[in-house]
C-alpha cells in the first residue's frame, strides 16, 4: 500500500470524524468545540509534518541551489519588510486604555508582516500577468 492511499484512508477518517463533530456542535452539544479543536491540532500537525518530509524530499531529489536561492530570496524579504516597519504608527496608548497590551516590538512585528505581505502579494500578481502574457505571445 502506497503513502498515497494510506494519506487517503486518513483524510477520509478525519473528514468523516470532523463531520460528526460538527454535526454535535450543530445540535447544542457545547462541550464538543473542545474535541474538534483537538481534531484541527491533529490536522495541522499532519499537514505541518509532510509539508516538512516533502521539502525535505525535493530539497535532496531536486536543484538544491535553486531552493536555497528562492529561500533566501524570501527571507530577504522578511528582513527588509521588518527595517521598513517602524512601529511607531499606531497610538499605543490610546490602544493600551483599553488594555490589549500592544507594544512598540509587537506593532513593529505586525507591520512587518503587513509589508512582506504586500510585497509578496504584489510580486505573485506580476509574475501570473507575466506568465499569462508570456503563454498568449508564444501561441
Amino acid at each position: 500500500m502506497n503513502l498515497h492511499k494510506i494519506l487517503k484512508y486518513v483524510a477520509y477518517a478525519l473528514g468523516i470524524i470532523g463531520t460528526i463533530f460538527a454535526l454535535l456542535i450543530i445540535t447544542g452539544s457545547e462541550g464538543m468545540i473542545d474535541n474538534i479543536l483537538y481534531v484541527t491540532y491533529v490536522v495541522l500537525f499532519i499537514v505541518i509534518a509532510l509539508i516538512v518530509i516533502y521539502v525535505v524530499k525535493g530539497l535532496f531529489a531536486g536543484n538544491i541551489k535553486k531552493t536555497l536561492t528562492t529561500v533566501g530570496l524570501f527571507l530577504a524579504v522578511i528582513l527588509v519588510s521588518y527595517l521598513m516597519s517602524s512601529g511607531t504608527d499606531l497610538n499605543l496608548d490610546k490602544l493600551n486604555e483599553k488594555g490589549l497590551g500592544i507594544t512598540e516590538a509587537i506593532s513593529k512585528n505586525v507591520g512587518a508582516g503587513l509589508y512582506a505581505f504586500y510585497f509578496l502579494i504584489v510580486t505573485a500578481i506580476v509574475a501570473t500577468f507575466l506568465s499569462s502574457a508570456k503563454k498568449l505571445l508564444n501561441k
